[in-house]
């Protein structure tokens, strides 16, 4: 079996995995949330051996979400979508940069930031230029 694949994805709208937390709790109680996308991932089965996906929020990868299931949504206009099913726990990562982007990426495993430990959770991301800086250096 491969090695488990990520998919990565702009957080619209929150400010921070705090906001997203908030939202999904008031959205979906107590139950798996639920992001619908137009596109079905190709790599399914390397998604759901223990992928995550991994949110950006305003130009950061901060958190990320352990993928459970894979569903079909019909939306209104009939359109056959992709509803990614997420553990509602968001896992807190080291502050990485990213540029923005449509839509949403696979990310392979050694390029996913690694998990803050729990104590660390609720740091403060360095500032975005900062962090593409020392990004740029190799040092994040």
């Amino acid at each position: 079996m491969s090695p488990a694949l990520h998919i990565i994805k702009l957080c619209v709208g929150a400010d921070g995995p705090a906001d997203l937390e908030r939202w999904q709790r008031d959205r979906f109680g107590d139950g798996p949330a639920r992001h619908v996308t137009r596109m079905w991932p190709r790599r399914q089965d390397e998604l759901l051996a223990g992928g995550s996906i991994f949110w950006v929020f305003r130009g950061t990868v901060l958190a990320r979400q352990r993928l459970i299931a894979l569903e079909e949504e019909r939306g209104h206009d009939g359109i056959a979508r992709c509803a990614l099913v997420l553990d509602r726990h968001l896992v807190r990562v080291a502050a990485m940069p990213r540029r923005a982007f449509q839509g949403w990426r696979y990310l392979d495993p050694a390029d996913a930031p690694c998990d803050l430990p729990e104590g660390r959770a609720e740091e403060s991301p360095l500032p975005p230029q900062l962090a593409r800086e020392l990004a740029a250096m190799g040092l994040l």
